[in-house]
């Protein structure tokens, strides 16, 4: 398989709004698929849908917040006349902090968005998928599901059911001539530093979002199961398998302390 066959074919980007959505998108546009875009911001989506009504791509858009527990269904709904055969479950969330003070909600909605929406929207699509005996399924993990990452535990460990779901899935459907590969990125270029306020791991050799979108658009086709495009990063996945967990978590806890607010004056 090559990028060739997803020419024609309906593309569904989840978080298609910003950062590793866009840059999915904008790469499956380029190998000739059609696409339908969901977030929750409208005028992006609506902006970008123009950008490709511009190019001759065939564009839907549908909003949708995937914090929702009924949002995958929603998708579902908007899309039931489609034949969907690339999934790509990409929209996620972040929290950086210490997790005792960290909004409890935010905490929540990481389950919610990076794994409950990514199990849903998979369940829903997949089936027709089999029918078929066609289909590509690209769920965005992360670096961080090697390890625990202190300061940001929860999503880290949400990346790290995103990929063992894959990899389980992959395994499962490959019978049925079905794809599957957790996408592994590095630091890139996004939002995530921003809205995660998780600046204290920003890289100083960030990826580019677009390098990103090529290289795993490039895995998806050939069938690779779990794909990390970052060179740096593959090493220090290796290295991590080899080291005891704890003498890593130790370190990481280290370098990515919260630094102490300094006690308020008195007068």
């Amino acid at each position: 398989m090559t990028t060739r066959d997803f020419h024609g074919k309906w593309a569904l980007v989840t978080g298609a709004s910003a950062g590793i959505g866009v840059a999915l998108a904008r790469e499956l546009a380029r190998q000739g698929a059609k696409l339908i875009l969901t977030a929750r911001r409208k005028d992006r989506l609506e902006s970008l849908a123009a950008e490709f009504a511009a190019e001759g791509v065939e564009t839907r858009i549908v909003v949708a917040d995937l914090g929702n527990p009924d949002a995958p269904e929603q998708i579902y709904d908007a899309t039931r006349d489609l034949a969907v055969d690339i999934l790509v479950n990409n929209a996620g969330l972040g929290q950086y902090g210490a997790f005792h003070l960290s909004p409890p909600e935010q905490e929540f909605s990481m389950v919610r968005v990076n794994c409950e929406a990514v199990v849903r929207l998979t369940r829903l699509f997949l089936p027709r998928m089999v029918e078929r005996r066609r289909g590509w399924v690209l769920v965005v993990a992360s670096t961080a599901s090697f390890q625990p990452v202190p300061y940001l535990s929860t999503y880290a460990a949400t990346k790290a059911f995103d990929r063992f779901f894959a990899l389980g899935l992959a395994a499962e459907v490959a019978q049925y001539g079905i794809y599957v590969t957790a996408l592994c990125p590095g630091t890139t270029e996004s939002e995530f530093f921003e809205v995660a306020r998780a600046s204290v791991f920003r890289s100083r050799k960030l990826q580019s979002a677009e390098e990103v979108a090529r290289l795993a658009i490039a895995a998806l086709a050939r069938g690779q199961r779990t794909f990390l495009p970052k060179p740096s990063a593959r090493f220090t996945a290796f290295l991590v398998r080899l080291l005891p967990v704890g003498l890593i978590t130790h370190f990481v806890e280290k370098a990515a302390r919260p630094a102490a607010k300094p006690p308020a004056s008195s007068f």
